[in-house]
């Protein structure tokens, strides 16, 4: 990787972001032999995935973590640069808390005595149902496409109960899964979704789930890994200002300097596509798909203690919080040998609106206070404390994933989901057709935007 400094390049292709999209983009074209740039607005790799080593010593991961069984790619990928992973805790009893206080301790998916959870059980069967029916290469193809994109998520909801309980689980899979609130995301999204993950489970559950396994050098290990493969084609600190195109290639310039390739791969989160200029500019469909496509709201929180105290006490340190507090979700996300206990929250959607606007001491408190009701008071004295507020870092704009909004699949899917824009071709996990908002979505959007450039390449015969 190289450090800021003047460049002019030329290459055959240009790939804008360094997060997991982008790179395996880049890995693919080079291993064609096709030569390469990648350009990175920030100081490091893997976008929206970041590990830290505190100064417990503990490593946290402060965006995306997890790992499951069915994510091929992103396993793939793991054993080839030899990332090891392990099983993410579970074991002892699961909590919900709920905003009258009452406390349910449960083994397995769901408490079957908890408010509202047969009903729950019927809605998310229906989801399912629904599902299936969705066409992940050409969504626009599936039946009932407009209408179903015409509701959101909260309008479908309301229409099959009226009973709080289940709509308050409903709310907080939701947030969980897309970081927003049922009533901005459309509810054909959530199907595609549902379609891409392979199942509403696959979304929601640990063991053989998404959220089945964890690095044991942080999940931008592998990230790391194919940057040092990629070298100096990698130039971090380069924020690309504008990017112009015409019948004989595209050129972006940075504050640093300019590169010149034939062909270009955008992979950043579609908010950040909106800060580059471009010449000409995108067509309309693009443009709206981009402006249906926020990026979700969400902190990831970590409390480090002296030890994985709950699990003495049989609890596994998951649970779900349903009450007026900041936190949604909790994990126990200590390392591997437990030589350190850790506790990893999540603060959603409107929540994150509300304890985001607060100063830092009283942040701090309404989290450790949160984690206090899950497994106790010694929960308020943690050896360290990191908070990462997604939509405050300045080349992400918000986390995990962007969500679409009713309308912007019907409107603007067809032409301004992942079609090239001339020689413009476009990357990142919101373009994947399978684990859509996930890691491997974000491989697999690499994958194939470098065989669509591939592909261009060869039938016009520059492909050496």
């Amino acid at each position: 990787m190289t450090e800021p400094e003047s460049f002019s390049l030329e290459t055959e292709v240009l790939v804008v972001g360094a997060g997991y999209a982008g790179l395996t983009a880049a890995a693919c074209l080079a291993e064609r032999g096709t030569s390469v740039v990648v350009l990175e607005a920030a100081d490091r790799v893997g976008g929206r995935v970041l590990s830290e080593v505190r100064p417990s010593g503990v490593r946290i991961d402060h965006g995306g973590q997890w790992i499951g069984p069915t994510q091929r790619r992103f396993r793939a990928l793991a054993e080839r640069f030899g990332c090891r992973t392990f099983p993410t805790w579970e074991t002892g009893r699961n909590a919900e808390i709920w905003h009258d206080g009452t406390r349910l301790d449960y083994t397995g998916a769901l408490p079957p005595s908890g408010p509202g959870a047969g009903e729950y059980e019927r809605i998310t069967a229906l989801l399912d149902d629904l599902a299936r029916t969705v066409d992940l290469e050409r969504p626009w193809a599936t039946p009932r496409f407009a209408e179903l994109d015409r509701w959101s998520a909260e309008e479908f909801f309301r229409a099959e109960t009226s009973d709080e309980a289940v709509l308050r689980r409903l709310s907080l899979a939701v947030q969980g899964v897309w970081c927003a609130e049922p009533r901005e995301i459309s509810f054909f999204h959530v199907l595609f979704y549902v379609a891409s993950a392979g199942g509403y489970e696959q979304l929601m559950e640990t063991r053989g789930c998404a959220q089945d396994a964890r690095f044991s050098s942080g999940a931008d290990a592998v990230a790391r890994a194919l940057a040092r493969q990629l070298g100096e084609r990698v130039r971090l600190g380069a924020p690309v200002l504008s990017m112009r195109q015409d019948a004989r290639g595209v050129e972006a310039r940075t504050e640093r300097g300019v590169v010149r390739a034939r062909r270009a791969i955008v992979a950043v989160p579609p908010a950040v596509v909106e800060r580059i200029a471009f010449d000409p500019p995108l067509p309309a469909d693009r443009l709206g798909w981009l402006r249906h496509n926020p990026m979700g709201r969400v902190a990831k929180v970590h409390a480090v203690y002296e030890e994985p105290f709950w699990r003495a006490a049989g609890q596994s340190g998951i649970a779900t919080l349903y009450g007026e507090n900041p936190v949604g979700v909790v994990f126990d996300n200590s390392p591997q040998d437990a030589s350190r206990g850790v506790l990893v929250a999540f603060v959603y959607a409107d929540r994150l609106d509300r304890w985001a606007a607060l100063g830092a001491g009283d942040r701090r408190r309404a989290v450790l206070a949160a984690l206090s009701e899950v497994v106790g008071e010694r929960a308020l004295r943690p050896l360290d404390y990191a908070e990462m507020i997604w939509p405050r870092t300045g080349w992400t704009a918000g986390g995990y994933e962007c969500f679409a909004t009713p309308g912007g699949w019907a409107g603007h899917g067809r032409a301004g989901w992942r079609a090239p824009t001339g020689r413009i071709h476009w990357a990142g996990t919101e373009t994947a057709s399978v684990w859509n908002g996930y890691i491997d979505g974000a491989i697999s959007s690499g994958e194939r935007a470098a065989a669509e450039v591939a592909a261009r390449r060869e039938a016009a015969g520059q492909l050496r």
